[in-house]
């Protein structure tokens, strides 16, 4: 089957999975029931173990769901300290449902496959070795990627069924109240971790830091938390952000920063009181900066910014020129220092970030998100997960639920080396055209066709130059020539879902 996004979706895997094929954006107003976790009841004075193998076997049963989060990004000591045990006691037949999978988690998660440990596994992503693992065929059952709404939104509906999470936090009581704020691995907000604890049926939290009860604030409160262990140590803050929080000094991507904050200037959204998400990776920050030195110009303020967050967003605030930071995630230390010391930075978790299917998510009120990309094709369809050699190398994080926002920006390079980044057709369709208004380059800008009052109002913009995205794929193409057909099995190694959880594309095995 086709679905609206002209991927074709083959019927044995709907009909397997259940799924419906991807057909809009619009997700309407459905009635839904949400799940709830068992509860445990405990009326001792202490939840502490005193060791990970301890309460490994207390609490993992073959067959069972385990979680975790990925906070410290390249810097998490939880996962692998807890893995170890999985694997050394034998379990076997395990999903692992993490919020996202970094390449620090890599090596034991194919360790795990290879030993039938983890059969299954939903993530936001994955990259190096594990992907590659992956995408050549690794698993017995497909990947199912998930984008942060969507996986908030499939753990309340009970997708996602959650035995054990197991949650590294800098910083609890005996009875497990917790936050991300404070300790010596303080990494700020807690925003994915936070629907693990409030539906897991079990819940383990491993800390460096054991603080005098009641610990205050308390993101994780003791009514959710089964166990408490103390570890050496949980994890490395300073490698959050593992350069994805640089200052690029790279003259293209300042140049694609200037056109992107041309474009927002001059839509009709830049306005006292307007809403953004910008993301990080050099060019997000470049654009952070030239958008202050717009607001202060013109003398705006945003009503808010929302996402991962960064120190130079923080420094925003600081400022004035943002009154509220929506914080899922931090992805420096500033800015999560800054969590700290500001009222008006407030903790978010996932659902209130981004999913679809609550009474209202923050992505709904943004006005202005920009996003990047590997691939985006004529249609303005955007691959975040597939390299140019077909290897899962990427995650859909927050991409699909921002890009629900009035102007949703694709800042990319026409070319990356020698491989095309606008192309006839994207290898695997992640976040699907309709959400996209405009492709900027640096060579210059394509709007979507469906937006033609942003045509209407960016065509009077001195010097911004305009493009098709068929003119652009063509220079593009011209640069690098015609790239050779990919060619894959046709086993299906991964699926990946819209954030409504219908079906949007399915990657193959890659055929060596």
């Amino acid at each position: 089957m086709e679905n609206k996004s002209k991927r074709v979706i083959p019927d044995k895997i709907l009909q397997a999975g259940h799924y419906q094929p991807f057909e809009s954006t619009d997700f309407g107003q459905p009635t839904i029931q949400r799940v709830a976790p068992k509860v445990t009841a405990q009326t001792g004075p202490s939840k502490v173990l005193d060791s990970v193998k301890k309460v490994v076997a207390e609490t993992v049963q073959d067959g069972m769901t385990i979680s975790f989060h990925h906070h410290f990004r390249e810097g998490d000591f939880v996962f692998n300290q807890v893995m170890r045990e999985v694997i050394d006691q034998g379990y076997q037949d395990l999903t692992l449902a993490p919020s996202s999978l970094t390449n620090v988690m890599n090596d034991i998660v194919v360790e795990a496959i290879e030993k039938g440990v983890v059969t299954n596994i939903t993530s936001s992503g994955m990259r190096g070795s594990l992907g590659n693992a992956i995408s050549h065929g690794a698993l017995k059952n497909p990947v199912i990627f998930r984008s942060h709404g969507n996986r908030a939104r499939a753990i309340e509906a009970g997708d996602i069924k959650i035995d054990v999470a197991f949650l590294g936090v800098p910083n609890a009581d005996e009875m497990g109240n917790a936050n991300g704020q404070n300790g010596t691995a303080a990494f700020g907000s807690l925003g994915y971790a936070l629907m693990d604890a409030q539906y897991a049926d079990c819940l383990v939290l491993l800390t460096d830091e054991l603080m005098p009860y009641p610990n205050t604030p308390a993101s994780i409160k003791q009514t959710q938390v089964d166990y408490v262990v103390q570890v050496d140590k949980v994890g490395d803050p300073d490698k959050i952000g593992s350069g994805a929080t640089r200052f690029t000094k790279n003259p293209k991507e300042l140049q694609i920063a200037r056109m992107v904050n041309e474009v927002i200037i001059h839509s009709p959204y830049f306005k006292d009181g307007f809403s953004f998400q910008t993301g990080s990776g050099g060019a997000a920050l470049a654009v952070t900066r030239f958008l202050r030195q717009s607001m202060i110009e013109k003398q705006i303020r945003a009503s808010f910014a929302l996402g991962g967050i960064t120190k130079p967003t923080t420094d925003l605030l600081k400022e004035g020129l943002v009154q509220k930071v929506m914080d899922v995630q931090d992805f420096d230390k500033g800015a999560a220092f800054s969590m700290k010391e500001s009222p008006n930075q407030q903790e978010i978790d996932a659902s209130w970030y981004a999913d679809p299917a609550n009474k209202g998510a923050m992505v709904d009120k943004l006005d202005v998100a920009i996003l990047s990309a590997l691939e985006i094709d004529t249609d303005f369809n955007v691959n975040v997960m597939t390299g140019s050699d077909g290897v899962i190398r990427g995650a859909i994080g927050g991409h699909q639920d921002a890009a629900t926002a009035n102007l949703t920006i694709i800042s990319a390079p026409l070319v990356r080396g020698r491989i095309a980044t606008v192309v006839p057709k994207v290898t695997t369709a992640i976040t699907p055209g309709a959400s996209i208004d405009v492709l900027v380059t640096e060579l210059g800008i394509a709007i979507n066709p469906g937006r033609t009052d942003l045509q209407a109002a960016l065509e009077k913009v001195p010097g911004l130059p305009i493009f098709t995205i068929e003119e652009l794929q063509q220079r593009a193409e011209k640069i690098v020539g015609q790239a050779k057909p990919l060619e894959f099995t046709d086993r299906v190694v991964a699926l990946a879902e819209y954030r409504d959880g219908s079906l949007i594309d399915v990657i193959k095995e890659v055929k060596d």
